[in-house]
């Protein structure tokens, strides 16, 4: 079972995802919260698998939030899906920088929302499919200065060719079928990776190989 916390000022938009994640079977909200500091009571008391936390909340943002929650060691399994209004909010970055597994826009299908759940809760990034080629543009356009990344030496040549294709957008079977190899491959390949580079998930996969300079977009090369 998926242990979910929802976390979002507006209580009709809390009722309406707690109706959706209650009907799967898989699924269960544990907890609700109105704002951040509400949200780490809450990951702290009933240690959820997912937290959907919305960004803009009064008293802790739900930035500050997802930084906290998952600097936390006690709360090491615990996912964070970040629920914005618009698809490229600017503080999308900054939760992605701090950790989180991906976002989704308030307006989302049902049944993407379920899927979300699923997704964030076995370790994989979401990034939502309809703008995740234009997420990846605009974050890789924004860094301007790469810095170091040391943990990017222990990578062999073929993890560095999955690492780029990872940050492309690309999922583990179109991983695959990009380089000739099995699913169960490529899935290997991106996990090893995330061990030697001490990442949470793909997201954070994302993140680094940007900021380290370690990949341009293919559509952003001259």
């Amino acid at each position: 079972m998926i242990r979910v916390l929802l976390v979002d000022d507006q209580r009709l938009v809390r009722a309406g995802f707690r109706s959706i994640l209650d009907g799967e079977d898989d699924i269960t909200v544990v907890a609700e919260a109105a704002d951040g500091r509400e949200a780490l009571q809450a990951a702290h008391d009933h240690r959820p698998d997912v937290v959907l936390m919305d960004i803009r909340m009064p008293v802790l943002d739900g930035l500050a939030a997802t930084r906290h929650l998952l600097a936390d060691p006690a709360l090491a399994g615990t996912k964070v899906v970040i629920l914005t209004t618009f698809d490229l909010d600017e503080d999308v970055y900054g939760a992605l920088r701090a950790g989180a597994s991906g976002f989704l826009v308030k307006d989302t299908e049902p049944e993407e929302l379920v899927h979300a759940v699923r997704v964030a809760a076995r370790g994989d990034a979401l990034l939502a499919p309809s703008i995740t080629r234009r997420l990846i543009s605009e974050f890789a356009a924004r860094v301007t200065r790469p810095g170091p990344a040391p943990a990017l030496d222990r990578l062999t040549d073929r993890e560095r060719e999955v690492l780029a294709l990872v940050a492309a957008g690309l999922s583990n079977d179109e991983i695959a079928r990009e380089l000739t190899l099995s699913p169960a491959t490529a899935k290997t390949h991106v996990s090893r990776i995330m061990t030697k580079t001490g990442m949470r998930d793909r997201a954070q996969l994302v993140v680094l190989a940007y900021e380290s300079g370690a990949v341009t977009p293919r559509w952003l090369t001259p």
